[in-house]
C-alpha cells in the first residue's frame, strides 16, 4: 500500500487514538490532532516506538484558523495531504427541557462546525493535488434519534449530510466517506452531566465494541483503489437494535 499523509482530529483518545495506531502500523504517515496535547505526545511516542511515523498539533477544531494551520502544516511539512479524518466529536447528552443551553451550542461547534473548518482547511490543498480523501466519524446517531440525544442526533445528522453533500459536489478523484459507529468503547458518555441521560446512557452502552474495530472500517475505506469509493459504513454491535 502507497503510503500517505493522514490528518486525524480527535486523536487524543477512542477512535481518533486508534484509528491512529491502525494506520501508522499500515506505514502511513498520521498527524494527531485534539486539546490534549500530553495524550497526543504520548501516543506519538508509541507509535515511533513501533516503527511508525506520527507528529502532533495541539488542535481546537471550533477554531477555523488553527484548524487551516493544522492542515497547512502537515502540508509543508510532507510536501502534501491526503487524507482528512473529521473525529473530533463531543455528547453531553441531556432532554431537552433540561434546557442545557451551553451544552448544545458545545455539540455544534464540535460536531458541525469543526467538520466544516476542517473541509474548508483540506478541499483546497485536495483541489490542487487532483486526489484526496475526506473521512467523516458520525454516529448511528445520525440515522436515528432517542431521548436525550436530540441534538447530539441533529449534529450527527448534520455531519452526515454535509458529507454526502460534499461528495456529489466534488471531482471523483476526490473520495468521501461516512462512518457511523454504533455504541463504541470511549470517554464521549462522561461528558454527559445531566443525571437522566448518564443512567440512560449506562443502560444503553451495556453492549459495545472497541475503537479498534471503527479504526479497521476506516482503514478499509482508505485501502480501496484510487477508482472505488466507499462512501458509507455502519459498525454497531451486534446486539444494538
Amino acid at each position: 500500500m502507497t503510503s500517505k499523509v493522514i490528518l486525524i482530529t480527535g486523536a487524543s483518545s477512542g477512535i481518533g487514538e486508534a484509528t491512529a495506531r491502525r494506520l501508522a502500523a499500515e506505514g502511513h504517515r498520521v498527524v494527531m490532532g485534539a486539546r490534549r496535547e500530553d495524550r497526543l505526545a504520548a501516543t506519538a511516542k508509541e507509535i515511533e516506538a513501533a516503527g511508525g511515523s506520527a507528529d502532533v498539533h495541539r488542535l481546537d477544531v471550533t477554531d477555523r484558523r488553527d484548524v487551516a494551520a493544522f492542515v497547512d502544516a502537515a502540508a509543508e511539512r510532507h510536501g502534501r495531504v491526503d487524507v482528512m479524518i473529521a473525529n473530533a466529536g463531543v455528547m453531553p447528552l441531556s432532554r431537552l427541557d433540561a434546557l442545557l443551553v451551553d451544552e448544545w451550542d458545545r455539540m455544534i461547534d464540535v460536531n458541525v462546525r469543526g467538520l466544516l473548518h476542517g473541509i474548508a482547511a483540506a478541499l483546497p490543498h485536495f483541489q490542487r493535488q487532483g486526489s484526496g480523501h475526506f473521512v467523516t466519524v458520525a454516529s448511528i446517531g445520525a440515522h436515528e434519534v432517542s431521548p436525550t440525544a436530540a441534538v447530539y442526533c441533529g449534529t450527527k445528522y448534520a455531519a452526515w449530510a454535509i458529507t454526502e453533500g460534499l461528495r456529489q459536489e466534488l471531482d471523483p478523484g476526490i473520495r468521501v466517506t461516512t462512518v457511523s459507529p454504533g455504541v463504541v468503547e470511549s470517554e464521549l458518555a462522561e461528558s454527559i452531566s445531566d443525571p437522566v441521560a448518564r443512567d440512560t446512557m449506562r443502560t444503553y452502552r451495556a453492549n459495545s465494541i472497541p475503537p479498534s474495530s471503527i479504526a479497521d472500517a476506516i482503514a478499509y475505506a482508505i485501502g480501496r483503489p484510487p477508482a472505488e469509493d466507499v462512501n458509507e459504513i455502519i459498525v454497531r454491535p451486534a446486539r444494538q437494535r
